[in-house]
């Protein structure tokens, strides 16, 4: 079984007093977050956005940052 290459990012979601939300963030791309209601909500979702930045890179023919 492989890992969906998202997956194999490091991620961090922790708790934004400002927004009041949980805020996912991701080292390899500095400049993508996602912000929910709860953790597993920010860290799925910073994890979907992962996946179109990988699918808008590729179609591009940009390198993609490596896990």
């Amino acid at each position: 079984m492989s890992i969906p290459r998202e997956e194999l990012y490091t991620y961090r979601v922790e708790w934004s007093e400002e927004d009041q939300e949980f805020v996912g963030t991701v080292a390899e791309f500095p400049s993508l977050s996602c912000l929910a209601d709860s953790s597993l909500d920010a860290l799925s979702g910073i994890q979907q956005v992962v996946l179109q930045a990988i699918d808008i890179l590729e179609e591009e023919g940009k390198p993609v940052p490596e896990p």
